[in-house]
């Protein structure tokens, strides 16, 4: 494993927290490629309070629209990445 897949193993793993505790769920059920609304059933309420948590968690600028537009766990990993979080 290189630094850059443990980098992002790393942020995955803050990621599912924040899913896990805002969500109630169980770790298994995150997986690489989850859908939000199909797998998870993520509704847009909790996709805003997903938004505030990361932004907070991260001390990252996101607009509204860039995780409400986002359909798997990965897109919202890339979007984070994308804005320097590791």
């Amino acid at each position: 494993m290189n630094i850059n897949n443990q980098v992002s193993t790393a942020l995955e793993e803050k990621v599912k927290g924040i899913f896990q505790k805002v969500l109630d769920i169980k770790p298994g059920e995150i997986v690489p490629g989850a859908k939000l609304d199909e797998s998870l059933g993520i509704d847009s309420t909790e996709l805003v309070e997903i938004s505030v948590v990361l932004k907070k968690t991260f001390n990252v600028a996101l607009a509204d629209n860039e995780i409400k537009k986002s359909h798997s766990f990965n897109e919202i990993v890339d979007i984070l990445k994308t804005k320097g979080v590791n």
